[in-house]
């Protein structure tokens, strides 16, 4: 059962998300909404739910949802980060998963999309919708785009089976920049896993063939 928050300042699109979840009986639970970053992290701390839906913007907070984003992976337990947005500019995209969302979602998404995205930001991956995976796609510039030395550095580590947080501990940075760095590795190689980015970046000799 996945436990989760909506945080969106528009009560009709909260009703909507919830109506779209509820499709799901047995699989998923609704445990709180909020229309505030501050609602959203109160309600974090006292449920710690798997998952939190989050808007970008809040009407009347010079804050964000990438602001409530780190707030709430820096909470014991931390809940995952779904973003789900009508805003997808590069730059927020790139803050978002900085902060430590686990997706990024806009708000036209179909509903198979969003369900789906929902499961894998509860086992901790990376959720993109098309959309989005194609606008990073363009900012690499081209799908064989060449590597930079420090994402050749995490996917060689994530090619011997280590973990995000065990990538991040090997190489001296924060978990939520190993996951930036893959969103990016992704992106260029036009993969959807870590698995096939190791098998791309093989393929394209990016990457030892014996590691």
């Amino acid at each position: 059962m996945i436990r989760l928050v909506i945080a969106d300042d528009h009560a009709i699109v909260r009703a909507g998300l919830r109506a779209l979840l509820e499709q799901h009986p047995g699989e998923v639970e609704v445990v709180g909404e909020a229309s505030s970053i501050d609602e959203a992290v109160q309600l974090c701390r006292a449920w710690h739910p798997d998952v939190v839906l989050m808007d970008l913007r809040f009407s009347g907070d010079t804050r964000t949802g990438v602001d409530a984003t780190r707030v709430i992976r820096g909470l014991e337990p931390p809940s995952y980060v779904l973003v789900v947005t009508n805003y997808d500019t590069d730059s927020e995209i790139l803050l978002a998963v900085e902060a430590g969302a686990s997706g990024y979602l806009l708000k036209d998404t179909p509903p198979a999309q969003l369900w789906a995205a929902v499961k894998s930001a509860a086992t901790g991956s990376i959720a993109l919708s098309p959309a989005i995976a194609s606008r990073l796609r363009t900012r690499a510039v081209a799908p064989s785009a060449t590597l930079t030395p420090r994402e050749r550095e995490v996917l060689s580590a994530v090619a011997t089976g280590l973990s995000n947080r065990e990538v991040a501990r090997s190489l001296f940075l924060s978990e939520a920049t190993v996951k930036s760095h893959l969103v990016q590795i992704f992106a260029k190689l036009d993969v959807k896993s870590r698995t096939a980015a190791v098998a791309r970046a093989r393929e394209q000799g990016l990457l030892a063939a014996d590691r």
